[in-house]
């Protein structure tokens, strides 16, 4: 059973980075592609970046695009995503998640974690 354990969250100013991790554990890590997501309280969950399972593709929500960027690690099964230029409205708990048949933006994936808080004060 393949098992997402997201680190990395905590509450940072405005303008400030945070680099979330996804530590994988149970399968085939390189046969999944990982996504991120978020969900900010009252909200439904989006998505904010995806990555194949090669890394040779991302994508990313345009509210995050050139700030945000999705990688992975096969050899140590971990998917991170760095946050920088952090703004309040990005507070949120972020969930990764693995699938694998990657339809980018959707959020139709197998697994779950079970999600880190990032708080963004002004």
């Amino acid at each position: 059973q393949v098992t997402l354990v997201e680190s990395g969250g905590g509450l940072v100013q405005a303008g400030g980075s945070l680099r979330l991790s996804c530590a994988f554990s149970g399968g085939t890590f390189s046969r999944y592609a990982m996504g991120w997501f978020r969900q900010a309280s009252g909200m439904q969950r989006e998505f904010v970046a995806a990555i194949s399972w090669s890394g040779a593709s991302t994508f990313y929500a345009d509210s995050v695009k050139g700030r945000f960027t999705i990688s992975r690690d096969n050899a140590n099964k971990t998917a991170s995503l760095q946050m920088n230029s952090l703004k309040p409205e990005d507070t949120a708990v972020y969930y990764c998640a693995a699938t694998l048949l990657l339809r980018p933006g959707r959020d139709e994936y197998d697994y779950w974690g079970q999600g880190t808080q990032v708080t963004v004060s002004s």
